[in-house]
């Protein structure tokens, strides 16, 4: 049965396509999958309650990856500090790591963000040719101005 949250689905894959966005595309087919083998009742609270979190491990494994094949050891480790713009990384990784832990509490407290910041990412990505990089970090992002907004609004 078409309903809206069908038709809500329908929307953010076709987005998802012209925007090229796989994961997007992914993600409505496992939920129209879960929903055509009544599998949604079980498995989406699930997904609800841990999925950003085993999303957070999955991409931590990636990350992690070049360091347990040997890609990456001390010596490159010790090797970019020796320059500034290792040093402007290391900061900017911090920072956007910071950022992302507020997008995952506002993402886990306010779920309805979500569908926004999606809309807005693929957006970006048609209209801007901009790159998805996440939820988390939009939700960060949007974390940090709710919060300047509410110290100077409140």
């Amino acid at each position: 049965m078409i309903n809206q949250s069908t038709i809500f689905l329908l929307i953010l894959f076709i987005l998802g396509y012209i925007g090229k966005n796989q994961s997007i595309m992914i993600a409505v087919y496992v939920l129209f999958g879960m929903q055509l083998f009544k599998l949604d009742e079980r498995f989406f609270p699930v997904f609800q309650d841990r999925g950003i979190s085993w999303g957070v491990t999955i991409i931590t494994i990636a990350v992690l990856v070049p360091i347990a094949t040997g890609e990456i050891g001390f010596k490159e480790l010790l090797d970019s500090v020796k320059s500034y713009y290792a040093w402007i990384a290391l900061g900017a990784g911090a920072f956007v790591a910071i950022i992302a832990k507020n997008g995952l509490d506002l993402l886990a407290n306010d779920p309805h963000l979500t569908a926004a910041l999606v809309m807005g990412t693929i957006l970006a990505v048609v209209f801007f040719q901009g790159v998805a990089v996440g939820p988390l970090i939009g939700a960060g992002i949007a974390y940090m101005v709710m919060k300047a907004v509410d110290f100077f609004v409140l």
